[in-house]
């Protein structure tokens, strides 16, 4: 299945996240990231969207229901070649300082607190693909606990 982004711009109002939801859970549509902050114009908010489907007329189907939604300002897909897509996770380690330091030079992190001699928290920031990639090379015996954000994308 292939990953996409809808980023969609609302009206900054009570019930619009729930209205989303529910449109793409009747589509039968598994939200992989849901991501919402504020735009730079007050009272819209930015929304972007992931989830996992091929068939790219049922991504513009959802696109066109979420554009009737009046609070909906506008909603698009993002194209991978022409975004940037992006996420930041937040991860508790079991792992001595030598360990770790053999990841620096390979992957976007910063050390955050270090709780004792082993166990550290660290930012790490990039594609999806890559924090996945420094979540297996770490080790899963060696996570206690991640908090991941979602995805979030700019076009270029």
């Amino acid at each position: 299945m292939k990953r996409r982004a809808i980023l969609a711009f609302m009206l900054d109002r009570p019930g619009v996240l729930n209205k989303v939801s529910m449109l793409i859970r009747k589509k039968m549509y598994n939200v992989d990231t849901l991501t919402v902050c504020s735009s730079r114009i007050e009272g819209i908010s930015r929304m972007t969207i992931t989830l996992q489907e091929d068939d790219e007329a049922k991504v513009d189907q959802i696109i066109k229901q979420l554009e009737k939604f009046t609070e909906v300002v506008s909603a698009k897909e993002l194209d991978t070649d022409h975004s940037y897509w992006r996420e930041v996770a937040i991860v508790k380690l079991e792992v001595d300082a030598t360990h770790l330091e053999e990841f620096h030079g390979r992957y976007n992190f910063e050390v955050l607190d270090q709780k004792s001699e082993d166990i550290h928290i660290l930012q790490v920031a990039g594609s999806t693909r890559r924090i996945d990639a420094f979540l297996d090379e770490v080790g899963q015996e060696h996570i206690i606990e991640i908090a991941r954000t979602g995805v979030t994308a700019l076009e270029k």
